[in-house]
């Protein structure tokens, strides 16, 4: 992986976090006007970045917000992981400006009442865009805190109110090859396809957000809409989704069927489950501020990974009684 220098990020470009939170109360009110931006997660979605500049403490968070300092913008939206537009973690940014996320559309099909090709407006009509601070736990054993903005995944799936047959939910990202020149290779099977169990899509922390700082999503990151499961690994965030489809068999995700001995359905982040090449333990955090010694010396910011992310209490319940290293 690609670690970010403190010379590759530029203070100016960095969002400053009192203007964030302050703009947070105003947003509060209603939806934003949705914006533009892409990716799709590839060596299973992680970011890295540089240390931040000094910032203030939130002057307030909400019940969902995690208590870490938010990684920076310019860390976030400039080393990622979206195969699509290239296999190195700065591709993402440079090769994403000819993609194109307005107009968008999502098909809605299967088990459900009120399946159409919606324009992404008329799907989010009358839903209100909340902040969430979330943690990050990429699978290659880094970690980010993310102030996504986005719609609970929860208040769509009611508006479009599936049949009781529908059990599970199987996304897509768009095939657009003359946008994302990686997907006229075979890096991974495409378009990219994720999957969730409807009561983990009904779970309160997950979000289909629509962006990031208070900004609409950039392309690189997935605009104009991806999934957000804080207590799943981060390949799980399926990005610039075209279709939802309602169904009574679980799906398969493009890492699973990438590589099954590897990478399963579930993807809840789990330290007593080593990944077959790494261990699951410990997470270098993206973004913490090292002192001069530590760097000298080669030292990185590492932290003991928790179980679900730190996210147990809110989704424990729902892997009540299985068996969490066959599902893995």
């Amino acid at each position: 992986m690609l670690i970010g220098k403190g010379s590759d990020l530029r203070s100016s470009e960095i969002t400053n976090e009192q203007a964030y939170y302050g703009r947070r109360e105003f947003l509060k009110g209603g939806a934003l006007a949705l914006g533009a931006g892409a990716a799709a997660s590839v060596l299973p979605g992680c970011v890295t970045s540089a240390a931040p500049e000094e910032q203030a403490p939130p002057s307030r968070k909400g019940p969902f917000d995690a208590s870490e300092t938010p990684t920076p913008y310019e860390a976030i939206t400039t080393y990622n992981n979206y195969y699509e537009f290239g296999l190195d973690k700065a591709n993402p940014a440079r090769n994403s400006g000819k993609f194109r996320p307005k107009p968008w559309t999502v098909k809605i099909m299967g088990f459900v009442k009120k399946p159409a090709d919606y324009s992404l407006d008329d799907l989010l009509a009358g839903l209100t865009v909340e902040d969430r601070i979330y943690r990050m736990r990429c699978v290659e054993g880094w970690s980010m805190v993310i102030p996504w903005q986005g719609i609970p995944l929860a208040s769509i799936i009611k508006k479009l109110d599936p049949l009781p047959s529908a059990k599970f939910i199987e996304m897509k990202t768009i095939l657009a090859p003359d946008q994302m020149p990686e997907q006229r290779g075979d890096a991974l099977p495409w378009p990219y396809v994720e999957g969730l169990r409807l009561d983990e899509a009904m779970n309160p922390l997950t979000l289909f957000a629509t962006g990031i700082y208070g900004k609409p999503l950039p392309n690189q990151n997935g605009a104009p809409l991806r999934l957000v499961t804080p207590w799943k690994y981060g390949f799980k965030g399926i990005k610039s989704i075209v279709s939802i489809n309602f169904t009574d068999r679980q799906p398969k995700n493009t890492w699973q069927i990438a590589n099954p001995v590897e990478y399963g359905f579930y993807a809840n982040v789990n330290p007593t489950v080593d990944h077959p090449r790494w261990s699951q333990k410990s997470e270098k955090i993206i973004g913490q501020r090292l002192s001069l010694i530590q760097i000298a010396k080669g030292e990185a910011a590492v932290k003991r990974t928790l179980m679900f992310n730190g996210y147990g209490d809110q989704v424990a319940s729902m892997y009540a009684g299985m068996d969490l290293k066959k599902n893995f």
